[in-house]
């Protein structure tokens, strides 16, 4: 098995990328979105965390969370709250033999990125790159038209100017992904 090197950094802020399996455009379906909803709440009940940032695509999410002091176990968060939502939604297509013997769904690729924020810059970067993600990739021509995502409460507390991300050129664009 594969030993991969993460940050483990009490307390810190943290920035997640998560992709379907194959890439399937299914997390922005109704049913999909409710159930990784209740999965979250169920999972923040017993292992807290805030979520700063969050924006979901038809294939893939990003966000920001800050763990609470004391505790770093993001990779157990997330495996719960992708069991749960893999339990509650039908996933079209078929589950290869590797998957079924791991008791993986169809819905999630296995592994997760995610990037330890260093400091209020980084922060920012990330906040303004995860927030513009739907404009990169064509889905609406301005931030504030993609329903899915913190941008919305962002404006309501004054964090960003409801026309930020507006009307953009998306080929001289400054982030990437």
């Amino acid at each position: 098995m594969s030993n991969y090197r993460r940050a483990r950094d009490a307390g810190a802020c943290y920035f997640f990328t998560l992709v379907s399996h194959q890439r399937l455009p299914v997390l922005t379906d109704a049913p999909l979105r409710a159930a990784l909803r209740r999965a979250i709440e169920r999972v923040r009940l017993h292992r807290p965390f805030v979520i700063e940032a969050w924006v979901l695509l038809p294939d893939h999410l990003h966000c920001l969370w800050r763990m609470p002091q004391g505790d770093a176990d993001f990779g157990a968060r997330w495996s719960m709250i992708k069991r749960l939502t893999s339990q509650a939604v039908a996933v079209p297509g078929t589950v290869s033999l590797s998957r079924s013997l791991r008791r993986e769904s169809g819905l999630w690729q296995r592994r997760f990125w995610e990037h330890r924020i260093r400091d209020e810059d980084d922060y920012q970067r990330h906040l303004d790159y995860l927030h513009f993600n739907p404009v990169r990739h064509g889905l609406v021509p301005r931030v504030a038209d993609w329903p899915w995502s913190s941008f919305h409460r962002l404006v309501k507390e004054g964090v960003y100017p409801a026309d930020w991300g507006g009307d953009a050129v998306v080929d001289n664009c400054e982030y990437g992904e």
